[in-house]
């Protein structure tokens, strides 16, 4: 399995490019559509990795006993 490898600075750089295009209220939806599926890819591969993740289940349940 082949993973894709995540460059944190073209990420930061992404994220901050998206944040600035939601405060000025810009919807590009070719920009979109590459990020969905980017997420979708990254997904799988942890998917397929790991298996199903509860993660937040258990985040929720510990949060509600604090």
């Amino acid at each position: 399995m082949t993973t894709e490898a995540i460059d944190l600075t073209e990420a930061k750089r992404e994220l901050t490019e998206a944040i600035e295009r939601n405060r000025k209220g810009i919807r590009d939806p070719e920009v979109i559509r590459r990020m969905r599926e980017r997420m979708d890819r990254r997904r799988e591969a942890i998917f397929k990795k790991f298996g199903l993740l509860n993660i937040a289940v258990e985040l929720v349940r510990e949060a509600r006993d604090e």
